[in-house]
């Protein structure tokens, strides 16, 4: 059974929180270093860049995109002063494009408003456009040693473990108590060196699954040690459901370029380019597809030539399905047709596609894989 969700009264929080914290950063002392090129550093913009990017993306994943973003932009003021076309590009296949929109305009809010000076406190990161809580909390402890506990999946996980907390982490209650706790276990003169041991401890010993508890130095004052809770624990309330999207896109090409659409509503990908085209929520036969967009686009004159396979795409909360209707155009292009857009094949590297157009792209050797 779950602890009770009263446990935090009934035992000497301070006297536990003591203990973990000292337990915590004698292992951490202990480990080798993870390789992350932002660990360890002061600079209160590159933290920024590596908290932005490690967002919904691992470690591995992410490491060559904060190099390449260092790199490009080695300064505040020169991510501000970028195109957002060059910064979508070179955020491409990182997935959750909207990080990628907020970076740019925070950077050219602290150039404008701050004069490119990074706030120095908590509640000035905050109000960056794209940092919550946690990633303030980040900034602040890792860049200036500020006092304030990270919370994220590792420190749910651990502390949840620890404490045998069954309260929901996706709930307000919830979110209010590991806060809360979160708090009380940080080390007050090592914030920086606290968070990230937590993180680290979290993402290399008590991980998800079955975690190595013999190698714990809180294995015996944890709750969740040799019970069922080790596997239950975090509690989340909310069952994630994810919608099925099918996606036929119309490929309208000559034989120097083809056209592409730069998705402007409020969705997925926005800001990114694909092709024009028509959606449905259930699977249909591309040839029906094909009969109700020749009606609408009559004013090209096209010839359908081929008809790829399905690429799919899994996102957090969808599941992508994509076909390509390949349209030749039987005479010369126009040089406007609508809000598209078109492209030369030595044009299409500029441009910042999602992941599952890219993959189509590659197939077709339209683009090279180092665009």
């Amino acid at each position: 059974m779950f602890a009770s969700q009263q446990l935090l009264k009934l035992v000497n929080v301070k006297k536990s929180a003591s203990f973990f914290r000292k337990q915590l950063l004698q292992w951490a002392k202990k480990q080798e270093d993870r390789d992350m090129p932002w660990k360890g550093i002061k600079d209160p913009y590159k933290i920024w860049l590596s908290e932005i990017i490690l967002q919904q993306t691992r470690v591995e994943q992410g490491r060559s995109y904060y190099l390449k973003f260092v790199e490009n932009y080695p300064c505040v003021e020169d991510l501000a002063s970028a195109d957002e076309e060059e910064v979508m590009k070179l955020w491409q296949g990182l997935g959750y494009y909207s990080r990628a929109r907020n970076l740019h305009t925070a950077a050219q809010y602290i150039v404008n408003e701050c004069g490119a000076e990074f706030p120095t406190d908590y509640e000035g990161i905050l109000k960056l456009k794209g940092v919550g809580p946690y990633t303030a909390a980040a900034i602040s402890s890792f860049a200036y040693n500020l006092p304030h506990a990270v919370v994220d999946g590792n420190v749910y996980r651990v502390l949840s473990r620890f404490y045998g907390i069954d309260t929901p982490i996706d709930s307000t209650a919830g979110k209010k108590e590991f806060q809360l706790l979160a708090q009380e276990t940080l080390h007050p003169k090592k914030p920086a060196e606290y968070n990230q041991a937590i993180m680290d401890f979290g993402a290399t010993l008590c991980k998800p699954g079955m975690p190595d508890c013999s190698s714990c130095p809180m294995e015996e004052a944890c709750q969740a040690t040799g019970t069922e809770l080790l596997r239950l624990l975090p509690v989340k309330e909310k069952k994630l459901k994810k919608k099925n999207r099918f996606f036929y896109y119309f490929v309208v090409k000559d034989k120097d370029g083809l056209f592409l659409k730069k998705r402007m509503e409020k969705d997925i990908w926005q800001h990114l380019f694909d092709f024009p085209m028509e959606e449905s929520n259930v699977h249909l036969k591309p040839k029906e597809i094909l009969q109700k967009r020749l009606d609408a686009i009559q004013n090209l004159s096209l010839e359908h030539v081929a008809t790829s396979k399905p690429y799919k795409q899994v996102l957090s909360h969808q599941n992508i399905t994509a076909y390509y209707l390949e349209m030749k155009l039987t005479e010369s292009a126009p040089t406007e047709w609508g809000e598209n857009i078109y492209a030369t094949q030595k044009e299409l590297e500029k441009y910042a596609f999602p992941r599952i157009v890219e993959r189509y792209l590659l197939d077709k050797s339209l683009i090279s894989m180092e665009a």
